[in-house]
């Protein structure tokens, strides 16, 4: 809670330098516009005429791009914004999405990750505001310059994203695959960027449309034969509960475990049953319709291309949905994934293939150059207010680029991370978070229910087999060295593992620990959306290991006073001191709590 309560006062202080440059170039423009009209009005004219510099306008197949991509970045940038980023991204997104890359691979993604581990504040806050940039300056800015630094600010981001942030999209990866993502949704990005800062004759003709779709249709049949090759799991579905089920139901059931609606989790789940029992069936669909569609963007005729426009954004849908699980789920969903921006992509060459702007080529004529206007002619309020737009989204841009540079370059922990991670105990008083969660006994508990009583709150896994039930042992201990005073002191534990949320689970480890003798002991669960927002609010990170039951998670614990206020954040892992360091835990724990019942 100590990384997340920071990471929001930095966008909140970035927030109020964003405004302070608004405000300026509010400011600036009454001022411009107000010399303009007296220009204006000294030379004679009436009002300003706006005279267009261009000699038609912006091709639907740019505009198609530009806004589409300026409103995916507003996206990333908001969903960046979510409290388990400071710390969740480096264990669950970074991390992961080389684990089965070469080394080098790795290796680069590990850098930023380990750059990201060590300024996490500062990295997710830049990150906001870089894409919330991103995004603001690919709206506002619709023609010239401004436009095409839009599409290389956007090209250059999307660029380090897809190195760093997906491991170039699993492609160098086993088992990388279409339905999965592959090859990356930032690789889009980096291409969409790329045409929107290709200069105004690229798009006069047909070339660039057509050009583009061959690219596509060499990939999507690409992608179909990859699908089709023998070996990698994707024929397989599940053919008995004691079969090794296949690479996709293995991914569509973990998607079915992540915090989300219930509907979108149960549509998944019976996508994963019938994947299960006819898998080889359900591969073949998607290896035909893959390659179909490849052939028609590669067959240049332009029925067959909207035929392949058509199948293609049907099937990309069907996937974000059903596969990919609409891609910004679970707390540290960075992006809607790859399906949404690939579709746009393979639509926006379809529009420059068969829309085109009408050609300065007589039938429009071109303005003669000594005709042109003047930089104070143009300057109608609409081009200026774009202007001035424009300069904001690129200052917002640097007040996320900056800080990250700076971070980038420096090898050392911020002090705020040594602080969380030295079991220090840090001193607050802030209302905690609030919730309502089911006890051990089947009972809703709420934190609001435990006002008038002092609070240890911990987060434990019930599977657990190793550090929860020292801390359980730690719990038990204190409640022991309080003795009496135990009877104003609640010990709550949440659940801390998605895979095993039910009462049974909880009851389990409790008996197992001896913790179903303590009288003011609960142990909490609920939804794993429910658990999902506690988590978050908390700053608990909790990341399913591939492999087994047991979930990585933090071991953290609050003290929260009787009025509901929290007073202290300690953490609780024993591998942060030697057993005679947590063997005088209780007594510390025991300590500090009394304190709190005597305030």
């Amino acid at each position: 809670m100590t990384i997340v309560s920071a990471f929001r006062s930095s966008l909140d202080r970035q927030l109020l330098a964003i405004l302070v440059v608004a405000a300026v170039l509010a400011v600036a423009w009454n001022v411009i516009r107000t010399v303009h009209y007296r220009r204006a009005a000294a030379s004679g004219a009436t009002t300003a005429t706006a005279v267009d510099p261009w000699p038609y306008r912006e091709p639907l197949a740019r505009r198609v791009l530009r806004i589409s991509f300026g409103l995916l970045w507003l996206l990333d940038g908001l969903l960046q914004i979510q409290s388990g980023m400071p710390l969740g991204l480096p264990g669950q997104v970074l991390t992961p999405a080389a684990a089965s890359s070469p080394g080098w691979v790795q290796h680069l993604v590990n850098a930023g990750a380990t750059v990201w581990s060590d300024h996490p504040v500062t990295a997710a806050a830049a990150t906001v505001w870089i894409q919330l940039g991103i995004g603001l300056f690919l709206l506002v800015a619709p023609r010239g310059h401004w436009s095409r630094a839009a599409g290389g600010v956007s090209a250059g981001w999307g660029l380090v994203v897809w190195m760093f942030g997906e491991a170039f999209g699993g492609i160098f990866g086993h088992g990388s695959s279409w339905l999965l993502g592959s090859p990356g949704a930032s690789v889009f990005y980096l291409a969409a960027g790329v045409l929107i800062a290709l200069p105004d004759t690229a798009w006069e003709t047909a070339r660039l449309g057509k050009g583009l779709l061959r690219a596509m249709g060499v990939f999507f049949v690409g992608m179909g034969i990859l699908q089709a090759w023998p070996g990698r799991g994707s024929w397989a579905g599940q053919s008995s509960p004691s079969a090794t089920p296949g690479t996709l139901t293995v991914a569509l059931r973990q998607a079915a475990k992540v915090s989300q609606p219930s509907v979108f989790s149960s549509w998944i789940r019976s996508f994963a049953s019938f994947q299960a029992g006819h898998g080889w069936l359900v591969n073949l669909v998607f290896v035909l319709l893959l390659i179909g569609v490849g052939a028609c963007f590669l067959s240049g005729n332009l029925r067959l291309l909207r035929i392949g426009v058509v199948a293609g954004t049907v099937l990309c849908l069907a996937d974000w949905v059903l596969v990919q699980d609409f891609g910004f789920f679970g707390g540290v969903g960075t992006d809607p994934n790859s399906m949404i921006p690939m579709a746009l992509v393979f639509s926006a060459g379809y529009l420059a293939t068969v829309r085109l702007p009408v050609r300065a080529d007589g039938s429009v004529p071109t303005v003669p150059s000594e005709s042109r206007p003047g930089a104070w002619d143009r300057l109608t309020p609409a081009y200026l207010a774009r202007s001035l737009l424009a300069v904001g989204a690129v200052v917002i841009v640097l007040i996320g680029a900056a800080p990250m540079a700076r971070a980038a370059t420096n090898p050392n922990a911020d002090p705020i991370v040594i602080e969380a991670d030295d079991g220090t105990p840090d001193y607050v008083n802030l209302p905690a978070a609030p919730f309502t969660l089911t006890n051990q006994h089947g009972d809703p508990v709420s934190l609001a229910s435990l006002r008038g009583r002092t609070v240890v709150l911990t987060f434990l896994d019930p599977v657990c087999t190793t550090d929860c039930p020292v801390i359980a042992r730690e719990l038990e201990l204190t409640d022991q060295v309080l003795g009496n005073q135990a009877a104003g002191v609640d010990l709550v534990a949440v659940v801390d593992n998605p895979l095993y949320t039910t009462t049974s689970a909880t009851t389990t480890f409790d008996a197992q620990e001896g913790l179903d003798q303590l009288g003011n002991w609960t142990y909490l669960t609920g939804s794993v959306s429910q658990l999902q927002r506690v988590w978050d609010d908390y700053g608990v990170l909790t990341e399913v290991s591939p492999g087994g039951a047991m979930v990585d998670h933090s071991d953290i614990l609050y003290i929260i006073d009787k009025q509901g206020h929290t007073r202290e954040i300690i953490n609780s892992d024993p591998a942060a001191g030697s057993s005679s360091s947590m063997s005088s835990f209780s007594t510390l724990l025991a300590q500090q709590v009394q304190h709190y019942l005597h305030s």
